[in-house]
């Protein structure tokens, strides 16, 4: 098995799958279902939702699909999107998902942080960070899907969240995302140099030699793949798939 987890993210929008660009434009990718049977079929590691409208329409995570996933997928799951509570995390883990991903709560409530992790443990929390560049070129956290800029520095609280009780970090660079350019890999780098948790590099991937950047120079512990595994190439059509594990081995070794 690859050291490095390769991580297909899959974003929901009510009950099916879009993908965006720089967190905008979804374009649907279809039924998250069948798309999990095909990931079943790929002997995929690890897969990861979230649900990119609940914040904004101020909503509980849409269980019922939700379970609906969980009782289709035979890897472990990962999800986040609208989690405003205690109870709505451990609503998430007894439908059967393994961990949880929090965004923009903890802005407010950074203490739920530490109570998912003290409750289901660090491994099952992970912290998401949305990072864009401003005007100067500075490195800004948002939050809201995109919406809002805390105006927090992403290294600081990165750190911050790794305090809190945080096991790990979804790092995604809005200005990537969507963009088959490749990651921010000086972004990524920042990050992993200031924490010790582990830290998924999420936004920009097109290629395998994306997915080597990011491992070799910015020290990622996992990569989340959108665009390469819903579409057949950029600017073709829907066709869920994901590398060859011989293809993967070669790139990352």
């Amino acid at each position: 098995m690859l050291k490095t987890r390769v991580i297909p993210c899959l974003l929901l929008r009510d009950e099916s799958l879009v993908k965006t660009v720089k967190f905008d434009k979804a374009a649907y990718i279809g039924d998250p279902i069948n798309t999990v049977r095909i990931f079943n079929e790929l002997e995929v590691d690890e897969l990861l939702f979230l649900d990119i409208t609940a914040t904004n329409e101020k909503r509980t995570p849409n269980f019922k699909i939700l379970a609906e996933i969980a009782n289709e997928c035979f890897m472990p799951l990962g999800y986040g999107g609208g989690l405003q509570s205690f109870e709505d995390a451990k609503k998430i883990f007894q439908i059967g998902f393994e961990k949880v991903a929090v965004n923009s709560n903890s802005f407010k409530h950074p203490e739920f942080i530490t109570q998912l992790a003290e409750h289901f443990g660090n491994q099952a929390v992970v912290a998401s960070i949305d990072v864009k560049k401003n005007l100067f070129g500075k490195y800004e956290v948002y939050s809201h899907s995109g919406k809002i800029n805390t105006h927090k520095n992403p290294v600081q609280w990165a750190q911050e969240l790794e305090k809190l009780g945080a096991g790990e970090l979804l790092l995604t660079s809005i200005d990537r995302e969507g963009s088959w350019m490749g990651y921010d890999v000086e972004l990524v780098k920042k990050i992993t140099s200031a924490v010790q948790i582990p830290v998924i590099a999420n936004g920009g991937a097109g290629n395998l030699s994306h997915v080597r950047a990011v491992v070799k120079e910015a020290n990622a512990s996992a990569v989340a793949l959108g665009s390469m595994v819903v579409f057949q190439k950029k600017g073709l059509g829907v066709l869920v798939n994901f590398p060859e594990a011989k293809e993967l081995t070669a790139s990352l070794s």
